[in-house]
């Protein structure tokens, strides 16, 4: 696992695409080679109710990215988490042209393992050689 969630104000979809912006933070999830490439989520959900800063301006937005990583990993493997992560994010839409006036955070949560069950039927897939690689 790491599961990312891009939770974002309504109005930063009237200026950018929100599916362009979850490539970008789930290539970065996959350089960080946190887990198998099987095992990483990153799901983006759009907020219809906010208030940002003084809430007359229309301009304001927000994007809150959450990572969900297992147990055990070092501060500084967390802190590469959130640069890595967010200066794509960030990166990304700053090279489009928007008036949005954005307001991003990061936060990695740890999983506690003894109360989480995964059933993840994708990974199979990758342990499983392809026709091609089982002829190499």
């Amino acid at each position: 696992m790491p599961h990312f969630t891009i939770e974002y104000s309504a109005n930063v979809a009237e200026h950018h695409a929100i599916d362009h912006l979850v490539d970008v933070v789930h290539n970065a999830v996959l350089q960080l080679e946190l887990a198998s490439p099987a095992a990483a989520r990153t799901r983006a959900v759009r907020r219809e109710h906010y208030r940002v800063a003084d809430q007359d301006d229309p301009h304001h937005a927000f994007i809150a990215i959450t990572a969900r990583i297992g147990p055990g990993r070092p501060a500084g493997v967390k802190q590469s988490i959130i640069q890595t992560v967010l200066d794509a994010g960030e990166s990304h839409l700053l090279d489009e042209d928007t008036p949005l006036l954005i307001a991003w955070s990061m936060e990695v949560q740890e999983i506690d393992a003894e109360f989480r069950q995964n059933r993840n039927h994708i990974k199979a897939s990758y342990d499983t050689p392809t026709i091609e690689e089982s002829d190499r």
